[in-house]
């Protein structure tokens, strides 16, 4: 071919391919304003009527297959069957729709058949379809869809369709058609079809139309709650004394007739409600729901009550108590109203009260007296008000109570392992670290994970001991039930890593305590192998292995043997609970401290351990008398432990004879002004006499010690609130002994 010739061609070819691009640039631009113009143009974008799939015997795309649920056919129409197989148990055929862009509102329009139906044990459990939103992220966006329910059988297939806006953001619909634990049924679904419409006014839309509804009614049953209160004389309780009984029926009036283990009585010409059990099985209560009066924005609930022959239940909140609970108009639970409950019997009649304010969307109050699955026991209460007050002083404190939960709030740190600090080892009776340096630990106990698996501040206590006060140790006392818990078990866990990193990072030790007494269990042992694992080789961690030994031979501390039910009383009995009580009173195999030892290195950790003698982790003499626990090769080292308070006597004897050749840590000392109740006054030594000498020996001596306690509540005292303010008693010396100021030893104790 010439060579213009084939120009000429390629240029036809050209024109032709430009042409081509032009139309399908048009055609792109049609659709893109299309795509902008969806939600104005009632363009479906999603269907199913399963014709498709029936036709070729292939599962409709998007939906999921599953036991429940087939494909169906009748008269040459197919749809889709969901079936209840076993009673109570969901069937749901999920399913995800994306939203075009810009689409603002949805016309969705279905058809169902229903039947067989027969309702699960609560009021929701029936044929639905729900509805969900979520973002392009898949992040739930609120507030939910529309929700279409059926709780008994159609008069065969009917046509239903619901429109509804789309909340900002909204780029998913989680399509959820159930039947919802129902006993039995089948729910039968065709042409589902989503459809974009216009967005819809607020006079058009539906749930803006019943939410208008919703309030007004709302306000409705404030106002009449308000006229009500009037009515009884400034009370939301009718009656609430049980005085006035119109008919003499013995009924009081608003009260109706008492059911079950409830009764009224009357003492005195008194009238009151009793509530009676002697069953754990049993949960005897009084249900009452109050609207809360229009203008209220805060309450007082007040009441006496008289608690006799309570012996509470198994759980810790089986017991007598008042719960309480704000709800909002769709009958949602609102945060603000705490329980009020015992666990003893109370000394006669006790008037009790308590303040809340009023969460915003709050329209009514649960009240529930209730005597909780304890095992026996008498719950009476008398004199009920429930009144409206000033909101003021609680905003107030609420604000300050938000403020120092800001300031005790730190978050929990990633390994800084470039400022953990040396790891160490015994010398002789000094610690050492890998660079020979001698290590001289001072600090305190930082209370609270023993009782509370959440802990108390212990970070920001933390915080403040090590980066103001200048502490180099603490001790934390942990709860091997805690730890090892199947449920919580990880969690509790997770925060004695952050609390131990977040320490090791500021360049300090832990001492990690298993805080509990006498003489060590088997589940010491699981607890010490989980523990030793966990922390094998980390330079900050130390092992303090059982918490205060008592009561026992110094043949059975160090080897372990059968330790007898106890029948007298210990110290630890007054702060130990129920539960712990009972156990601490019940016979059983100690491992003994060479055992827990032998635990600890078995699991492959050589860190330094620390052991308490006895007499509650005082008398040290048995390690200089034969009963000194043997070391395993590799490992770092054994530290014995001490705790010395204002009653103990004899410290040469006790402690600093050991300290001549063993390494010592005092883990608990202290003295508090308010001497111990549940001990006899006049064997405590007064304070300000006793913390001088204390400090002093240990300077002297250069002892190891972490002061009890850390914590506002647990004493000795080291601080007065949760501000971190010192006690002058103890806290003040505390500090100055940490930046080296010397103490005066009088005379050994």
């Amino acid at each position: 071919m010439d060579p213009m010739d084939r120009l000429s061609e390629f240029m036809k070819k050209l024109t032709l391919l430009l042409c081509l691009a032009s139309c399908l640039a048009s055609a792109l631009s049609i659709h893109s304003l299309a795509a902008q113009e969806t939600s104005k143009s009632g363009v479906v974008f999603d269907v199913s009527d399963f014709e498709s799939a029936g036709a070729t015997g292939t599962w409709p795309d998007h939906w999921p297959q599953k036991a429940e649920s087939s494909i169906e056919s009748e008269a040459g129409n197919h749809f889709i069957r969901m079936e209840s197989q076993v009673p109570g148990e969901m069937v749901m055929l999920y399913r995800e729709v994306p939203i075009p862009e810009g689409v603002e509102a949805v016309e969705f329009s279905w058809k169902q058949r229903v039947t067989g139906l027969k309702r699960g044990e609560k009021s929701w459990f029936d044929a639905r379809i729900m509805m969900e939103f979520m973002d392009a992220a898949r992040e739930k966006v609120s507030p939910s869809g529309p929700t279409s329910n059926r709780s008994r059988d159609t008069n065969g297939w009917e046509s239903k369709s619901v429109v509804f806006n789309l909340p900002e953001g909204a780029r998913f619909i989680k399509f959820m058609p159930c039947l919802f634990n129902v006993a039995a049924g089948t729910y039968d679904l065709d042409d589902v079809v989503f459809k974009a419409i216009p967005k819809l006014s607020p006079e058009d839309d539906p749930a803006h139309q019943r939410k208008l509804a919703a309030m007004r009614k709302a306000q409705a049953q404030r106002d009449k709650a308000l006229k009500n209160y009037e009515k009884h004389g400034g009370n939301m309780f009718a009656n609430g004394d049980f005085q006035k009984d119109s008919n003499s029926d013995g009924r009081p009036d608003s009260w109706g007739s008492p059911k079950g283990d409830m009764s009224y009585g009357s003492e005195g010409g008194n009238n009151f409600l009793r509530l009676q059990s002697d069953s754990t099985d049993k949960m005897v209560m009084h249900y009452s729901k109050l609207d809360i009066p229009a203008g209220a924005e805060a309450l007082e609930f007040s009441w006496d009550w008289r608690v006799t022959d309570l012996k509470p239940g198994l759980e810790p909140w089986h017991d007598a108590r008042i719960m309480m609970k704000f709800l909002d108009r769709s009958g949602k639970k609102l945060p603000g109203a705490a329980d009020s409950y015992t666990r003893r019997s109370t000394d006669g009649w006790q008037h009790r009260s308590r303040k809340m304010l009023v969460p915003e969307g709050a329209v009514s109050m649960e009240i529930m007296p209730t005597l909780f699955n304890v095992k026996s026991g008498v719950l009476e209460l008398d004199n009920l008000k429930l009144t409206m007050i000033d909101p003021a002083p609680l905003l107030a404190a609420k604000k300050k109570r938000a403020a120092t939960r800001a300031f005790l709030h730190v978050d929990a740190e990633a390994p800084n392992k470039a400022n953990w600090p040396p790891e160490l080892k015994v010398v002789g009776n000094r610690l050492h670290d890998t660079d020979g340096n001698e290590v001289w630990l001072q600090g305190v106990n930082i209370a609270s994970m023993e009782w509370n698996p959440r802990g108390e501040n212990v970070l920001k206590s933390a915080q403040v001991a090590i980066e103001d006060w200048g502490a180099n140790v603490i001790r934390l006392p942990v709860k091997g039930k805690y730890w090892l818990d199947e449920k919580k078990g990880e969690e509790y866990q997770a925060l004695v890593n952050d609390f131990i990193t977040y320490v090791a990072n500021r360049g300090a030790y832990v001492v990690l305590d298993l805080h509990h007494y006498r003489a060590p269990r088997p589940e010491d042992a699981e607890f010490w192998t989980e523990a030793a694992i966990a922390y094998k080789g980390h330079p900050a961690v130390l092992f303090d292995l059982l918490n205060e030994p008592h009561g026992t031979s110094w043949e059975t501390w160090r080897n372990g043997g059968f330790i007898d039910t106890r029948k007298t009383k210990a110290d630890e009995d007054a702060f130990l609970s129920e539960e712990d009580l009972l156990k601490s009173k019940q016979g059983y195999q100690a491992v003994g401290m060479q055992g827990l030892l032998d635990v600890v290195r078995q699991a492959g950790a050589d860190n330094i351990v620390v052991i308490g003698g006895l007499d509650w982790a005082y008398d040290l003499s048995g390690v200089l008398k034969g009963y000194a626990i043997e070391e395993h090769p590799g490992g770092h080292g054994i530290m014995y432990a001490t705790h010395v308070y204002p009653w103990k006597k004899g410290w040469q004897k006790s402690f600093l004879d050991v300290a001549e050749q063993h390494p010592i840590l005092v883990g608990e000392v202290g003295a508090d002004a308010n001497k111990m109740d549940w001990m006899d006054h006049a064997l405590q030594e007064d304070a300000e006499t006793w913390v001088p000498a204390m400090i002093g020996v240990i300077q002297k001596h250069k002892l190891n010690w972490t002061a009890w306690c850390f914590h506002p509540k647990a004493s000795p005292r080291l601080l007065l609130d949760w501000q971190y303010t010192p006690t002058p008693f103890w806290g003040e010396p505390v500090i100055e002994a940490f930046k080296g100021k010397q103490f005066k030893l009088d005379r050994l104790r």
